[in-house]
């Protein structure tokens, strides 16, 4: 089955014609006239043309951001963001349908994932809203009580840059753009090369749902010609960036011109611990999807699979049967539960990974290959794979594959279990199964992660804060923390007498 939207009703009908992007309120074509494609990964075809930008179209944002932040937005007041907010939620429930389809067919996402998404998202811009009127600062008694009255303001750091990435979209433009709005900022927004749709799309919900000329911008490119001088540019006062830890690394640099404030979320390479007391019926699809979901394009992924060796084989056997049931196949298609990679370079780089495991002794349980069969032919496809007696030096356990690819290995005493999960220089999320709440606890204490599930995977609220430690990041998203990162803390004294 093949997926299309209404062309009478949807504003950006997926038909090959070509896209601007959004800067001051206006639909516009980059200063050089340049075009890029946008591809669906299912089948290789073109979906569109967008702009290919450069420094001198974020030069246009990031001024347009400026004229916003210092003009009537500033005096919006915070009844007025929630408000704001509020009919951007509704907005998206209207088009719900537009958006979640635009992700499928963009960056190759199943529909029904795509689709199920839809109560996160609002209620991601339903949370922000309900912060926007709760921003307040404190009185300060002083040690010249009588002489001086001091006290503190929150007030909007400035223009953001933020720059996201391909596997989500939807959710990582509300990521950014939702506490943007809430605290009083404006934001230039430069989506992933490979899925520039979505965001597009949103720019148009915002412009209708009354969001000023100049709040919101989206500028369309590479990371290199549009990512790098919206990380360096001066007019930025922050930058918020979802990706790699290499492009992060180099974001950090880039915005020490002007010490630019930096919030990250980058990789992972997320260890999962089996305990021999787990409930395996529910801990093996659980497990599998941790891994295969979203076709292992997320930086959460559960990679790493420490079993406790007594139910070490029985729990892989299951797991590569497990592998092997899941439906393969086009985002569009609604018995799909793995979709294809992103792009043809993403297909590439997952299988040098799974070479890798075969050329380093790993054993492959299930998956193990590109699938081309039918019409798998034409997309980027990798079955869900499965590795054994993998050891922890291998390249498979110790970096970050961004495909639907977990690597077993079992272990003796948790002890032993916590010191090689911990033994990675990422920190951003881990997973525990056992029926022993003591030892649950016991061992989410002991994990370096930002995040710790147990006998779960892949849950999240907007009420509760997410974000690495170590080389996974640093700043929260989610939660009251992520508005801190987008507000700064101004001291006023008053001389009383």
């Amino acid at each position: 089955m093949t997926l299309t939207l209404d062309q009478t009703t949807s504003r950006f009908p997926i038909d090959g014609r070509s896209r601007q992007m959004f800067i001051d309120g206006a639909w516009v074509d980059a200063v050089s006239g340049q075009t890029m494609p946008t591809l669906d990964p299912a089948t290789g075809q073109e979906l569109a043309q967008v702009p290919r930008s450069g420094a001198a179209d974020v030069d246009l944002a990031v001024a347009a951001a400026r004229r916003a932040f210092t003009g009537p937005w500033r005096r919006w007041t915070p009844a007025q963001r929630q408000l704001l907010l509020l009919r951007i939620a509704d907005l998206f429930e209207t088009h719900w349908d537009e958006l979640s389809g635009s992700d499928t067919l963009d960056m190759g996402k199943p529909l029904s994932r795509s689709r199920a998404d839809k109560g996160r998202v609002t209620g991601m811009l339903r949370f922000y809203a309900g912060l926007a009127t709760t921003l307040d600062g404190k009185t300060i008694d002083n040690s010249l009580p009588g002489e001086y009255f001091s006290y503190t303001r929150r007030e909007p750091v400035g223009v953001v840059g933020a720059i996201i990435p391909w596997n989500a979209p939807t959710a990582a433009s509300v990521w950014k753009i939702g506490p943007a709005l809430a605290t009083g900022c404006t934001i230039v927004l430069k989506p992933s090369e490979e899925a520039p749709l979505t965001p597009l799309l949103i720019a148009d919900l915002m412009a209708e749902a009354g969001v000023p000329d100049g709040v919101v911008n989206v500028v369309t490119g590479t990371g290199v010609e549009a990512g790098a001088p919206l990380a360096e540019h001066p007019g930025v006062d922050k930058v918020v960036f979802t990706g790699s830890t290499a492009t992060g690394q180099s974001i950090i640099r880039a915005s020490a011109g002007n010490l630019k404030r930096v919030s990250l979320e980058l990789g992972g390479k997320s260890p999962l611990i089996v305990c021999a007391d787990a409930d395996l019926d529910a801990t093996v699809p659980t497990v599998g999807l941790s891994a295969f979901a979203n076709s292992g394009q997320i930086c959460i992924a559960g990679s790493r699979l420490l079993v406790e060796r007594s139910i070490h084989d029985e729990f892989v056997e299951r797991l590569g049967d497990y592998a092997r049931a899941l439906t393969v196949g086009a985002g569009s298609d609604p018995a799909t539960e793995i979709g294809p990679l992103v792009s043809a370079r993403q297909l590439e780089r997952v299988c040098g990974f799974l070479d890798s495991g075969r050329s380093e002794g790993a054993r492959v349980v299930a998956g193990g290959e590109r699938l081309t069969t039918g019409d798998l032919a034409a997309g980027n496809f990798v079955a869900p794979t499965v590795f054994a007696d993998v050891e922890d030096s291998m390249t498979i356990a110790r970096e970050e594959i961004f495909g639907p690819v977990i690597s077993a290995m079992p272990f003796d005493t948790l002890d032993e279990a916590v010191e090689r999960a911990n033994a990675t220089p990422y920190g951003l999320a881990a997973g525990v199964f056992t029926r022993d709440v003591g030892r649950a606890h016991h061992l989410a204490h002991r994990l370096d992660a930002g995040t710790v599930w147990v006998n779960t995977y892949h849950a999240l609220d907007p009420a509760v804060p997410f974000g690495g430690f170590k080389m996974s990041g640093y700043g929260k998203e989610g939660g009251v923390e992520h508005l801190d990162e987008y507000l700064g803390t101004k001291t006023v004294w008053l001389k009383l007498d």
